[in-house]
This record gives structure tokens, sequence and C-alpha cells, in this order.
């Protein structure tokens, strides 16, 4: 059984920063990969950026410049920094863990997911 925890997440004016925490538990042995997506309102699951645990990172669409994914391997713990924060980054933002060979294949272990509201 995997466990995904979130943390970070809250209301925050536009411009500003925040920093999401993912914990992984459990057995994660078979994952080398993990990653965030976001879910805006009325819309569907976005991926954010996926860190391949070798180092390899992949931002999503526009994410990247505003969006950092890192990983601290002792605490099993990614996280997304996102700065220069915008409206329509306004969403609920959900861990995965998953294989990643010649893609990304999430498992079927998501977190509960952090809302990230942004104030314009």
């Amino acid at each position: 059984q995997v466990r995904l925890v979130e943390s970070g997440g809250g209301l925050v004016q536009a411009g500003g920063s925040l920093r999401l925490s993912c914990t992984a538990s459990g057995s994660t042995s078979a994952f080398n990969a993990m990653g965030w997506y976001r879910q805006p309102p009325g819309e569907e699951r976005q991926m954010v950026a996926l860190l391949k645990f070798d180092g390899l990172a992949n931002y999503g669409g526009l994410m990247e410049g505003r969006f950092t994914i890192s990983r601290d391997n002792a605490k099993n713990t990614i996280y997304l920094q996102i700065n220069n924060l915008k409206p329509e980054d306004t969403a609920v933002y959900y861990c995965s863990a998953g294989y990643w060979d010649t893609k990304y294949n999430p498992s079927s272990h998501w977190g509960q997911g952090t809302q990230v509201t942004v104030a314009s």
C-alpha cells in the first residue's frame, strides 16, 4: 500500500509564491518517479511537473519557468515551488507516483489533493 500526502496549499495573492510538499510512504520501491498534477475548477486534470528519481524533470505545457519540482530523497518527499502565482493557477494540486520509462505512467495511487487559490 502506498500513501501520498500533500500539504502547502492555501490562499495567496497574485504574484506570491507557494511551496507544495508531498510525502510518500508504504511500498514505494515500485516507483521511479513522482509528479504533480492539477485540476482547475470545471476542467480536466493536467500535468504540471514530473521528476524521475535520477533527476530528469518534465514540465507540462507552459509550466516551466514559474514551477520547479524537486525531491528530498531522505524524506521521500517531492516539492513544487510555484512563483509569481496567477489567478489561473487556482486548482486542486495532486501528487502522483508512478513508473517512467519512455513516458510517465502514473500509478493508481494519488494524494488527497491540496487546494491552491490565487486572488487577483
